[in-house]
């Protein structure tokens, strides 16, 4: 699926009054019982809590672990947590492990503002200004503004990790990951180094079944699977529930609308997961169609977009028709063929029948192929990609109008139901 719906998220304000105020409450609270006892007043004993953060000390952490993923030195990474915190020291050492796997350049951290003063241990967040690039793969830096948890340890401040925060949590800062690399394909999963090997087969499978159609797509393919559903909707930064039906998307790496963002594949591990063999390499070789296509920020109508993904994807696939479209044969026989092809309302990740949608746009698609050949389905696809508008583009390439297409579609469609 592309993402041309899930676009950028509104900006999120940050509270620091509210927390400085409760600790100035707390501090008046004291006092106020110890004024009220019999006893001889003592006063508290200072301690060291900050009533703020310190914005100088957290940027220092930060550079130095950038240093530490440039240089690769997962020691010096884990020795920003906190002495006491082994996991958060291990997680550190992993994202070093992460960079070097991936091939981490342009890696910078600038700390933007903190998000409330520390809690009673000390702990707080903060955004963070992030870049990255995956070399070899990505031609341009992701940038996202993402969460630091910082943690006041006496003379420093250290790091527990990143991520959360209702921000942009990009899959190799969140945790570790499996990486398989050829080259032509980047995976790495948040998972078993089984759940890689299966990732990573879909996609070298899919780039070959995308260049029989695209032969001059020649840039790489990079898919990122999250540990789970609720991961993936962290790493797009997603409202919860916006991909429970989806398989898999592709958008730009770091959320962004940027026309030359890097653009990867996203898969959601609790759907793509389900699927048996077949159904997942369609998938994914839909979403490598895309990659390759310029789907992500494309103004295509959306029947022409993901009906064309498809198209590529079930090319070579040797499955009857009542089969791979079944979902819109059931409903036609339902309720009849749809007066018109599907809009962009139709394929909204909660649409009850996405699915049919999604088969009915390959119909239509698969139907300029088969009736004026696949150069003009391709060149009809370039030509509204580029700005033509589709009446115009269609005549154009196929030689037909969009009403005949039409009920050509129809037609199929009732001649299916039967």
């Amino acid at each position: 699926m592309s993402s041309l719906d899930q676009r950028a998220k509104a900006g999120r304000p940050r509270w620091w009054v509210a927390g400085l105020s409760l600790c100035l409450l707390v501090a008046s609270g004291l006092l106020a019982w110890s004024l009220t006892r019999d006893d001889t007043y003592v006063a508290p004993a200072p301690h060291a809590a900050r009533a703020s953060v310190e914005p100088t000390l957290a940027v220092t952490t930060l550079a130095e672990l950038e240093t530490a993923v440039r240089d690769g030195d997962r020691d010096a990474a884990r020795e920003l947590a906190p002495g006491d915190d082994a996991d958060a020291g291990d997680r550190l050492a992993a994202l070093v492990a992460n960079a070097q796997a991936l091939h981490v350049v342009d890696f910078s951290l600038r700390y933007v503002d903190d998000d409330g003063a520390p809690s009673s241990d000390g702990a707080w967040s903060a955004a963070v200004d992030a870049t990255w690039r995956f070399r070899g793969f990505d031609t341009v830096s992701a940038r996202a503004e993402i969460s630091a948890q910082l943690v006041d340890d006496g003379d420093r401040v250290a790091l527990t990790g990143f991520g959360g925060d209702d921000r942009v949590s990009p899959v190799w800062l969140s945790g570790p990951v499996e990486v398989r690399r050829t080259s032509s394909t980047l995976v790495l999963v948040a998972g078993s180094a089984a759940d890689a090997d299966r990732y990573a087969a879909r996609a070298r499978a899919a780039v070959p079944v995308v260049r029989k159609v695209l032969p001059g797509w020649r840039r790489g393919l990079v898919v990122e699977v999250p540990a789970s559903a609720r991961a993936l909707e962290q790493a797009l930064g997603a409202d919860p529930g916006d991909y429970d039906q989806i398989a898999a998307v592709t958008t730009s790496a770091d959320g962004s609308t940027a026309p030359d963002a890097p653009v990867h594949v996203f898969a959601n591990p609790e759907v793509f997961g389900s699927l048996r063999h077949t159904g997942a390499q369609v998938v994914m070789s839909h979403e490598a169609t895309h990659v390759a296509a310029g789907a992500w920020d494309s103004r295509t109508p959306l029947w022409l977009l993901e009906g064309f993904a498809d198209y590529v994807a079930l090319r070579d696939v040797d499955l009857p028709v009542d089969r791979s479209a079944a979902q819109i044969i059931a409903a036609v026989r339902k309720s009849g063929p749809p007066r018109t092809l599907p809009d962009a309302a139709a394929f909204g990740t909660r649409t009850p029948k996405l699915g049919a949608t999604y088969e009915s746009a390959w119909l239509a698609c698969r139907l300029i192929a088969q009736r004026y050949g696949e150069p003009a389905l391709v060149a009809f696809y370039r030509a509204v990609d580029g700005g033509q508008p589709v009446g115009a583009a269609l005549q154009a390439e196929a030689g037909v109008s969009v009403a005949q297409l039409t009920a050509q579609w129809r037609t199929l469609l009732a001649g299916l139901a039967r």
